[in-house]
């Protein structure tokens, strides 16, 4: 990252091509919180219905959120991982970005 001086008042900050690009193409991974609301039905049905998993994939990563406290269920871009957050998070799944 580069500082430059636009005048004598102000900080201009600039970012060269490739640092933009690599802030874009960042990997995030959605992950999936152990929380006391949720039954393990609900969350593996909405693993399959909207992350388009197998029962039986739905059914381990349940599992494991149990046993773990969370899980990551998928990595994309920040705003691919906002969407299925934004999504799950209206089926009241507790989820978040890393």
């Amino acid at each position: 990252m580069n500082i430059s001086n636009a005048d004598t008042h102000t900080q201009q900050e600039t970012f060269t091509l490739d640092e933009i690009l690599n802030a874009i193409k960042t990997i995030r991974r959605l992950i999936l919180w152990n929380d006391e609301v949720n039954t393990f039905e609900h969350v593996i049905y909405c693993l399959v219905k909207y992350v388009d998993y197998s029962t039986k994939q739905a059914q381990n990563i349940a599992q494991k959120v149990h046993n773990e406290g969370k899980c990551a269920i998928l990595e994309g871009s920040f705003t691919e991982m906002e969407v299925y957050r934004k999504i799950l998070q209206q089926e009241k799944l507790t989820v978040s970005i890393e």
